[in-house]
């Protein structure tokens, strides 16, 4: 089959290797540890002139919950401007309400700025009270595609509700599966939900080059690796597509 791979990516080598690993997407975000947050201009910039792929920018002015402050959606906003200034294919975002259910109103307003980029609504919609109210919501508002995990931690676990997504939203919006999605499980995925599209990591670790490092100090989270980065391995990419061929 012809399955769609959006490949998460932090930086253009790890935007080059999904597109040598035969992806067709990719969203671009920073802050990995924290679920993913907004890229620097220069990366988004690079990665749009690095590769032919379809390029997604995050818009996500910080880690934690999605219930934003007014000066937080001015950011996005910005963002946003940037993101068409760079020549993206569309951006990712997601805004709730205190009650956990989709900011309607502010979700609008960022669609609106985004055209005629494309828009995905990330995985707050994890986080929503009532996710088929959310999904009509999110139809409603004309997002093109849902990325989400099924409401569990992983797209496997999620399996029934994302198949129960897939046949509500009937064509009216793309839902696509996220979260722990590998080599061993996306042929079960696609095949047990019917999703066109998947949203992948693929991805490995890289020891850092350096030879001198002092174990006292930790500039970011303290026990994290430091000496080492995340970067995606277009064998494993290779390894993803290879694991859905033929299935109808």
């Amino acid at each position: 089959m012809s399955l769609v791979l959006e490949v998460c990516a932090a930086s253009p080598e790890s935007a080059l290797a999904a597109e040598a690993g035969g992806a067709n997407r990719v969203e671009l975000c920073d802050n990995l540890l924290e679920g993913g947050t907004t890229p620097s201009a220069g990366t988004v910039a690079l990665c749009v002139k690095c590769v032919t792929l379809d390029v997604l920018m995050m818009i996500r002015p910080r880690g934690g919950d999605f219930l934003y402050t007014d000066l937080e959606v001015d950011t996005m906003l910005r963002d946003i401007e940037i993101a068409k200034s760079l020549g993206v294919y569309g951006v990712v975002f997601g805004l709730l309400r205190v009650d956990g259910k989709v900011d309607k109103a502010r979700t609008g307003r960022l669609i609106e700025a985004s055209r005629p980029l494309a828009v995905t609504f990330h995985r707050a919609f994890d986080m929503t009270v009532d996710p088929f109210e959310a999904l009509e919501d999110l139809i409603e508002l004309g997002v093109d595609r849902i990325l989400t995990s099924g409401q569990e931690p992983s797209a496997e676990h999620g399996i029934p509700l994302i198949k129960k997504l897939v046949n509500i939203a009937h064509e009216r919006t793309i839902i696509l599966p996220g979260c722990g999605i590998d080599e061993t499980n996306i042929a079960e995925i696609v095949s047990k939900t019917g999703v066109t599209e998947c949203h992948v990591s693929g991805k490995h670790q890289i020891p850092s080059r350096m030879t001198y490092t002092n174990p006292k100090i930790f500039m970011g989270v303290p026990g994290a690796p430091e000496y080492e980065k995340t970067a995606v391995d277009p064998n494993r990419i290779r390894a993803l597509r290879a694991a859905v061929e033929g299935l109808e």
